[in-house]
């Protein structure tokens, strides 16, 4: 029974202690692999393989692997040879940095660094840099860290290891009524209630914005149109801020009196035409429709 399932990925995450790589697992986390920090390099394999057995191999599977496994570590060069010889895609990201932004890393945290033992930080750096100097050369790719923020090397995590076709940026467009409060977790906020009430209109108050009357009447309305196409330009210069800066889910919130009608057919509407904008996923929400 074979335990490598084609086109199963496994990328080892290593390198230098304060280079990012926690903020590394975090990007691959939500770039949808499955992480697993700190694990002993004997047990890469068993880990593959018990997904295998169970059925549920991890189809995209990262390993971070540091010099805290002490005496462990030096197994990790071995291991990946190993597994280079199966079916599996084996790839090793070596996160580096230089002297000064490791010890400048290390001075604001105020911690240690775990081979500085009873010398100094900069001793401790130097002494990972001389155990890992084989393992770096064996990389396939080596990313210096030493001028990225967190937002940037997320940045640089999700252009070399998100699919070609994974979204970047999650949109919720979610309805609601001004009088029962903003949501929380709102990030924009649009206004409708500029555009005439369809609940003083006897065929239409029962309805809501869902329904083809009331979203042609709330659609029709003089500056509809003109808001809706300002409004999606706004927010497609937006999501590409939101890209840069790696926040990957947005809400945007839009609002009407009671959250029943202009609000829930304008956001039909303008998740409409966001789901055409290029990386981005798009879902509608209706807060307050049902309530009195």
């Amino acid at each position: 029974m074979t335990t490598d399932t084609p086109g199963e990925e496994l990328l080892i995450v290593t390198g230098m202690s304060g280079a990012g790589r926690s903020t590394a697992a975090d990007a691959l986390e939500d770039l949808g692999w499955y992480v697993v920090d700190n694990l002993p390099p004997s047990m890469i394999k068993p880990l593959v393989e018990l997904g295998a057995q169970a059925g549920t191999a991890f189809p995209r599977l990262a390993a971070v692997v540091d010099i805290r496994g002490g005496r462990l570590f030096a197994d990790l060069r071995d291991a990946i040879e190993a597994l280079r010889g199966s079916s599996i895609q084996v790839r090793v990201l070596f996160l580096d940095a230089d002297d000064d932004a490791l010890v400048r890393r290390f001075e604001q945290v105020r911690r240690p660094h775990p081979l500085q033992a009873g010398g100094t930080l900069l001793e401790g750096i130097r002494a990972e840099r001389a155990q890992l100097a084989d393992l770096r050369g064996d990389s396939d790719i080596v990313l210096d860290t030493s001028r990225l923020n967190v937002h940037q090397l997320t940045t640089a995590i999700g252009d070399r290891f998100a699919s070609p076709d994974a979204p970047r940026v999650a949109i919720t467009v979610q309805s609601f009524g001004f009088k029962y409060g903003l949501p929380a977790d709102a990030d924009v906020v649009a206004d409708m209630r500029f555009l005439p009430n369809p609940f003083w209109e006897p065929d239409l108050a029962p309805l809501d914005g869902r329904d083809p009357a009331v979203r042609a009447h709330v659609l029709g309305q003089p500056g509809a149109q003109d808001f809706l196409a300002a409004f999606t330009a706004a927010l497609s210069v937006a999501v590409e801020g939101y890209r840069r800066e790696n926040k990957r889910h947005v809400t945007v919130a839009v609002g009407c009196t009671g959250g029943k009608h202009r609000s829930v057919a304008m956001a039909e509407e303008l998740a409409d035409r966001l789901t055409g904008m290029q990386g981005v996923t798009v879902s509608v929400r209706h807060r307050d429709l049902g309530r009195e």
